[in-house]
């Protein structure tokens, strides 16, 4: 298995937790008494042998970034980096990444596993991660089925024989499969660069 990085997206709003986030990210939500939300997705690195994690912050970072310290403190981590933007905030998750994509050069990066940091799942994505190396994908997305009723409120994937994506529609209002987006998704670093690189000429 080549090098993975995890990039833990950690700096939203969380509006729809409304007063529950007011003064505090929605990672660092408590849960189960002396949980945090973000905890699912760090203690779900750990236990697929992903050590080397890229944690980008926004809203409310410096509280984040003092729960993720502790954290890291109490965690063997090879690296644990809190990214927060040079200046202003980002406009969104690929800008994000975009603006980050020298530390995960710097890491020597050939697999990113970008993920949510307010996502509460166990889950061991070394499974997922060979899956990408064996069939030589660009980029793999994680995803679950939900039931047709709900599938608006989820990216939704149409597949292939092979499992290759087909179409990926974001939260339609008439949904043509009930196949729903995870959150999850590891790119080849080359692949995740020249995209975003795209993105970032067409945002402009």
């Amino acid at each position: 298995m080549g090098k993975t990085v995890a990039v833990i997206m950690a700096g939203g709003r969380g509006e729809r937790m409304d007063v529950l986030c007011q003064v505090r990210p929605k990672p660092t939500l408590p849960f189960a008494g002396r949980f945090s939300v973000i905890d699912f997705t760090l203690s779900n690195c750990v236990y697929s042998g992903i050590d080397d994690l890229a944690i980008l912050t926004d809203y409310q970072r410096s509280l984040i970034g003092r729960y993720l310290k502790r954290w890291g403190l109490s965690n063997a981590m090879r690296t644990l980096q809190i990214l927060e933007p040079v200046r202003g905030s980002y406009k969104g998750t690929a800008d994000a990444v975009f603006w980050n994509l020298p530390v995960l050069d710097g890491l020597n990066a050939q697999n990113v596993l970008i993920l949510a940091g307010d996502h509460i799942y166990k889950m061991d994505y070394r499974g997922m991660i060979n899956f990408h190396e064996e069939t030589k994908a660009g980029l793999t997305v994680g995803v679950t089925r939900v039931p047709m009723e709900e599938a608006h409120r989820f990216g939704t994937v149409s597949l292939g024989a092979g499992r290759e994506i087909l179409e990926f529609v974001e939260k339609s209002e008439s949904p043509q499969t009930n196949l729903a987006s995870m959150g999850i998704y590891v790119f080849n670093i080359e692949v995740l660069a020249r995209y975003l690189a795209e993105d970032a000429i067409q945002a402009n």
